[in-house]
């Protein structure tokens, strides 16, 4: 018995303690959370209250006998009183468009324009339990099913406000006359606009994620209008996989063209579905939301550049930017590190290939790799690859010292792109190029030439092991170009041989352990620099009557001895 308590005891101990460090962990999305469902819980009050408030509709546009240009239904139930002794029910058609108006008709119109202010408590109460619905999904989804992606901060600020914003629109300019039916809100939903940059700013998974909160929550703001509901969902996803792929600006002018085709192909597939009659509204429905559609694009371009800028993101048209080798930092790396920035290109290459094969950002590996050692633009002549008249500074230095330069293009990478503001996962490829991996070279040579008390630590770098595999793939292609480079007669056999014990030696010091990367993707990784080394590598043929320079100058240097013997005699 006492061991069945001490088990409970030690299970109920376990789990508060895997409670605390999660929440530890997730906290600032957890009160993201509940301030997001604070602020649409105040949305929701307000759009009960105001039923009747923001009138869907003003006596004075009615009289006795006119033919109703719509349907008005009662959102609650009006006892009779002494003023006007008419009765409503809730979910009566007071007037039906197409109708006349008669007096009885007037009569309840009139009650209902009258009657003061009401909370139909039980509809916010639905209201609030499919808000907080909402909340649960939105939070389980971003940290349990895109798998490698993580969530930032800054996103989740992103989806709240333009959550807020659409529920917003969608509750209270629906009750005005022009936007009052399931159909004419449709065409004032920003939900386009926001997708794509959704799409643009933080990829794909977050958008089709954040394309169902969306539809969900205009469902909600609607009055659960299941044709709205429909429409926003097909508008979301649409324009998510539209833009997913492009990488210039002005293709985003395209995409809304395409975006406002497919709005108006949407509404009339609709209209015809839920058999509504089209001839007299399909002129304003199919023209507002391919409007809707065309502005999206536009305002998106608008907005896009100040947003990346806000937020930092590595978004498709950000990297572009930065991958241009005309940017006045590689430039500057061509010139005063040329060694170092022949290597970055080579590297970029690499992740590049590498990454479009196990379908990582190829693009952010790209830029990763061309600024991953920015740092030592500061102090070329302490790395070998800048080393052309054959000195060496570390011959001037001991092993400790020269492992402390050697680690310092790691921080100094980081504060320059710091100053640049360059996004987050590129400054974490290059924090993390290196890992926590030692310096193996000045390790041996200093408990050789110093001190055999030296530990591992003294000379590894400041880093952390890769978080991605991007920043994975940009680790393995640095140290495999590097290295290769000091491979005699590196046929593709000895390339496959030293590239496969390179990859091993990372994994075997726990460098890869933090990312993603399965054994199938580190495969395909090799195999790729086994082909692009090689191809780098290629032998040729010698052409006829070609001369070995040094050859001449040894001949030229014999000659001279011999002549200056001749003069002694």
């Amino acid at each position: 018995m006492k061991k069945n308590n001490s088990k409970k005891d030690s299970t109920v101990k376990s789990f508060f303690e895997y409670m605390g460090k999660y929440i530890k962990v997730k906290y600032p999305y957890i009160i993201i959370a509940f301030i997001g469902f604070l602020l649409v819980s105040l949305l929701n009050f307000a759009k009960i209250s105001t039923v009747q408030t923001v009138a869907s509709f003003t006596l004075e546009e009615y009289e006795i006998g006119q033919i109703s240009d719509r349907t008005i239904i009662a959102e609650k139930d009006l006892p009779p009183d002494e003023i006007n002794p008419v009765s409503i029910l809730k979910g009566e058609k007071i007037i039906k468009k197409g109708f006349p108006i008669t007096e009885e008709n007037y009569s309840k119109l009139q009650k209902m324009a009258e009657s003061p202010l009401f909370i139909d408590y039980r509809s916010f109460a639905n209201g609030e339990l499919f808000i907080f619905l909402l909340v649960i999904t939105w939070f389980i989804l971003f940290s349990f099913v895109p798998g490698d992606k993580k969530i930032e901060v800054r996103e989740s600020i992103v989806h709240l406000i333009f959550f807020l914003i659409l529920y917003a629109m969608t509750a209270f300019l629906g009750k005005f006359k022009f936007f009052n039916d399931e159909y004419s809100i449709c065409m004032i939903l920003p939900t386009s606009m926001f997708i794509m940059l959704i799409t643009i700013l933080y990829g794909n998974i977050s958008a089709v994620i954040i394309s169902f909160m969306l539809s969900f929550g205009v469902l909600n703001a609607c009055g659960w209008y299941i044709p709205t509901f429909i429409y926003s969902l097909a508008n979301c996803l649409t324009s998510a996989i539209i833009v997913r792929k492009i990488d210039k600006r002005i293709d985003l002018i395209l995409a809304s063209l395409i975006v406002s085709v497919l709005n108006a192909v949407y509404m009339v597939l609709i209209l015809v579905i839920f058999n509504e009659e089209i001839a007299s509204v399909i002129g304003k429905l199919v023209i507002g939301v391919a409007l809707n559609g065309l502005l999206s694009g536009v305002l998106t371009l608008g907005l896009l550049t100040p947003l990346e800028m806000v937020l930092n993101t590595a978004s498709v048209f950000r990297l572009m930017d930065l991958s241009d080798v005309n940017n006045p930092l590689l430039r500057k790396m061509m010139v005063q590190a040329s060694g170092s920035y022949q290597h970055s290109m080579m590297v970029a290459q690499l992740a590049e290939s590498a990454c479009r094969e196990i379908n990582a950002n190829s693009l952010l590996a790209r830029v990763g790799a061309y600024y991953h050692d920015i740092g030592k633009v500061e102090q070329p002549e302490y790395f070998t690859e800048n080393n052309f008249d054959g000195k060496n500074k570390h011959d001037e230095l001991n092993p400790t010292m020269s492992a402390s330069v050697i680690k310092s293009h790691v921080r100094k990478g980081v504060e320059k792109a710091y100053e640049l503001r360059m996004p987050k996962a590129v400054i974490n490829i290059i924090s993390e190029h290196h890992g926590n991996d030692v310096i193996g070279y000045f390790y041996n040579k200093g408990v050789i030439q110093q001190d055999e008390s030296l530990t591992p630590e003294d000379f590894s770098y400041p880093g952390n092991p890769p978080s991605s595999k991007e920043s994975a793939v940009v680790m393995l292609a640095d140290t495999v170009e590097a290295a290769c480079r000091s491979l005699d007669n590196p046929t593709v056999p000895r390339l496959e041989k030293f590239i496969t014990t390179l990859v091993n030696g990372k994994m075997e010091r726990k460098q890869l352990d933090n990312c993603d990367l399965t054994f199938r993707d580190i495969t395909k990784i090799k195999d790729v620099f086994v082909q692009i080394l090689g191809a780098y590598y290629h032998t040729r043929i010698k052409y006829p009557n070609q001369k070995d320079p040094d050859a001449d100058k040894t001949t030229e240097k014999a000659s001279e001895k011999s002549a200056e013997k001749g003069d002694v005699r």
